[in-house]
């Protein structure tokens, strides 16, 4: 077995990241980690292929405030209504907070949601990445989140990127730095994580390509050993396999990808970095890097890029959070539609931003807003959609939906359809042998396809 080490670094779930790019490996049945070279078999077991659809998948960990972002209650009493006051955007009769000027500006290529339902009120990213409950077969793994499921449905667009990749750097509240798991369908799923020193394993540390070249040609050597008792044939083809994985570790595509240094300085001025980082405490910081990168991620061939945005839990000083994220948020959302338009990505690209619920509508005592399951907000942009909309509303004091309540499912479903795949038709078998719909609230938002 041939392993390329780099710092080491552990998935959330205490799979070390060394094991994933270990190269070989081919015993069957072997407890040794799983292998990239298993990582990228397993996603091409279907062999479908497809346009290279993909998704950018914005978590506002915490529950970012639906009243004093998307919709306004300017007829509300001053405890419910907030410091902020709505204005007006390129699409006649919509508007939205004040702290959002340039997307306002581009309302014509968003939607914005104002009635989103079926939130579960957990703390963490789970609904957000795949539109089910924690809880909903977490008895054999737990539901696949979107990423997952277009790796093994779709595969790579490109053997040496992978399909899926996770940027949420990790957090003191761990739930809010999920990238959105594989589920019952298995570790090789998981999405790629290149966060902090990780990027080391990106690089042949120490091993030059001829040595690497060496080792690969003695692997193909011991797997010839192998050939001639492979009676049922599972050996056959392998070789294509590794060599996806060796062209992942020698290509320079995804670490390109992921070096800022090489974008256009233009292009990183009018994302911004999101810095200084301000109230983060145990969340995610409002990394504008990771909103660029995403692009650049897409543009190399990834499917599917998560990423969290801020701690938006504003139990205090609500309105003072908002003004910080919420300029920051706008310049990098802004600028990403803008990017994928001016490259002609846009129809190509869904770009989705929520959070995990909404915010009460009463004020608390220390100017904040506390945790409020019952209606929640998403800001959707790009995928071939019927954008230049606000769709559904609250009521006078934000409460609940009264009008078009949208479910999160529908969000996802919604996703699934702007990826090519029928997600009222589609099914993945699960370890008991079921077929499993990927929602259950299977048709997409009307108004938007």
């Amino acid at each position: 077995m041939l392993t390329i080490l780099g710092q080491k670094q552990r998935y959330c779930d205490g799979v070390p990241r060394r094991s994933f790019l270990k190269i070989g490996g081919f015993a069957l049945g072997s407890v040794g980690g799983i292998g990239l070279s298993q990582i990228l078999r397993a996603q091409s077991l279907s062999g479908n292929r497809s346009s290279h659809k993909a998704v950018i998948n914005i978590f506002l960990g915490g529950g970012p405030p639906h009243q004093d972002m998307w919709e306004i209650k300017t007829e509300a009493p001053r405890e419910i209504r907030g410091e902020f006051s709505p204005i007006s955007t390129s699409v006649p009769g919509i508007q939205i907070g004040e702290a959002f000027p340039r997307i306002a500006a581009m309302m014509d290529k968003m939607a914005v949601i104002r009635s989103v339902v079926g939130c579960s009120g957990r703390h963490d990213a789970f609904q957000c990445l795949s539109g089910w409950e924690r809880k909903s077969l977490e008895s054999i793994g737990g539901r696949p989140a979107i990423g997952p499921v277009l790796a093994k449905l779709r595969g790579q667009v490109d053997p040496a990127v992978p399909a899926c990749v996770g940027l949420a750097q990790t957090t003191r509240h761990v739930p809010w730095s999920e990238v959105g798991g594989p589920g019952f369908m298995g570790a090789a799923y998981k999405p790629f994580q290149p966060d902090g020193d990780g990027m080391s394993n990106l690089k042949l540390n120490g091993v030059t390509l001829d040595r690497l070249q060496d080792r690969k040609h003695l692997l193909a050597g011991l797997d010839n050993l192998r050939r001639d008792v492979d009676a049922n044939g599972m050996l056959e083809g392998m070789d294509s396999f590794n060599q996806a994985a060796f062209g992942v570790l020698t290509s320079s595509k995804l670490v390109n990808a992921l070096d800022l240094s090489q974008e256009d300085p233009k292009i990183r001025a009018r994302y911004g970095d999101g810095k200084p980082y301000k109230y983060q405490y145990d969340g995610a910081p409002t990394v504008n890097d990771h909103v660029l990168m995403a692009r650049r991620l897409v543009e190399a061939g990834v499917r599917s890029v998560t990423l969290s945005y801020g701690r938006w839990d504003s139990h205090g000083a609500n309105f003072d959070l908002v003004r910080d994220h919420g300029g920051k948020l706008d310049q990098a959302v802004s600028a990403l539609v803008q990017d994928l338009d001016e490259r002609n990505m846009l129809d190509d690209v869904t770009v989705v931003v929520w959070g995990e619920f909404g915010r009460t509508p009463k004020i608390n005592n220390k100017a904040g807003r506390d945790h409020w399951p019952r209606v929640s907000c998403a800001l959707l942009a790009g995928g071939g959609m019927q954008l230049g909309q606000a769709i559904g509303a609250t009521n006078r004091l934000g409460e609940f939906a009264q009008e078009r309540p949208v479910d999160m499912q529908e969000i996802v479903a919604t996703i699934y359809h702007n990826l090519g795949i029928d997600a009222m038709n589609t099914t993945i078998e699960d370890p008991t042998g079921r077929p499993q719909y990927l929602v259950d609230i299977r048709e997409p938002i009307r108004e938007l396809v």
